[in-house]
């Protein structure tokens, strides 16, 4: 009997991890665009843009620049009512 309570209560944990995982990864699948903060949001969606002529290095110095004022960029600040 109390190998059959823990088997059943293994089985309702397991369930559960099941559920969360499959929340946690369509989340992670569809982007997740509710939580993003707008200028994130545009920023992920344009590409980077670089000059098709130049070397590599060039090129990834330019992808560096734009990588670099994304992140430069401020964000706004959580309301703390939500976060309630």
């Amino acid at each position: 009997m109390r190998a059959m309570l823990g088997l059943v209560g293994l089985v309702v944990v397991l369930a559960i991890v099941g559920v969360l995982a499959r929340k946690q990864t369509s989340a992670l699948r569809n982007g997740a665009p509710g939580n993003m903060p707008a200028a994130a949001a545009n920023a992920a969606s344009e590409p980077l843009a670089v000059q098709p002529g130049g070397n590599v290095q060039q090129q990834s110095q330019q992808i560096q620049q734009q990588v670099e004022g994304i992140l430069q960029q401020a964000r706004p600040m959580p309301d703390e009512e939500g976060a309630k």
